[in-house]
């Protein structure tokens, strides 16, 4: 691609490469789209193959006078873009300390979810993040580790908040999900369908309840 990818950069690399191949940066990714990026990085599809994909998938399409409206139009060049690199060399499915992160800015990361998550009365989980935030250590953690303590804690915050949600809140959630998926099923796999369903209800959670992403990704 030319230059070193930041593996923390995954969500805003593949946004601003999308909007620049649609030729807009007015586009806005959809719910849906950004589930399915999520599903992407949780699968440890490379950043570099998700570019790659989806060059080619509007490179395919503006030959047959379409509009690429949606990433699940790249799926299936982005699953082939993987596939043959994986050929090439290991794909890079976890950061590691060659990836940049600014430490202040971590650190404040750190610092404001703790407050939001307490402000949610989500208190245990807000301690952890408080006492990761006073650590001098966090700094100079080791990324992959930090965000695995971070990946659990985010768990341990949505199995708490789906218990916050009514019945009716879930199903409605489940069936907004299905009026967006609908027209895209036929591109994807059953494995990639069920981590994107997951995805994305996981994120309509948080947005519902005003929760923060805890994971690395998204002090982005």
């Amino acid at each position: 691609m030319g230059e070193e990818l930041n593996y923390f950069n995954y969500f805003t690399e593949v946004e601003e490469h999308f909007q620049k191949a649609r030729g807009t940066s007015l586009f806005l990714m959809s719910p849906i789209d950004w589930a399915l990026v999520e599903t992407w990085k949780t699968s440890g599809v490379p950043l570099e193959a998700v570019l790659r994909g989806i060059d080619d998938a509007f490179s395919r399409k503006r030959s047959k006078f379409q509009q690429v409206n949606s990433l699940t139009y790249c799926s299936q060049p982005i699953k082939k873009a993987a596939e043959d690199m994986a050929k090439n060399r290991p794909a890079k499915v976890a950061p590691s300390n060659e990836d940049s992160l600014p430490q202040d800015r971590l650190q404040s990361f750190l610092a404001a979810n703790s407050e939001a998550l307490r402000a949610k009365e989500f208190i245990d989980e807000a301690d952890s993040l408080a006492e990761l935030a006073a650590t001098p250590e966090t700094a100079h953690a080791d990324l992959e580790a930090l965000e695995q303590r971070m990946t659990a804690l985010e768990e341990r915050v949505l199995a708490r908040a789906r218990l916050r949600m009514s019945e009716a809140e879930l199903v409605a959630m489940r069936r907004d999900l299905e009026l967006q998926l609908k027209p895209h099923r036929s591109r994807m796999g059953a494995a990639e369908l069920a981590l994107l369903e997951k995805n994305f209800l996981d994120r309509q959670l948080f947005e519902k309840l005003g929760l923060p992403r805890l994971s690395l990704f998204f002090l982005y």
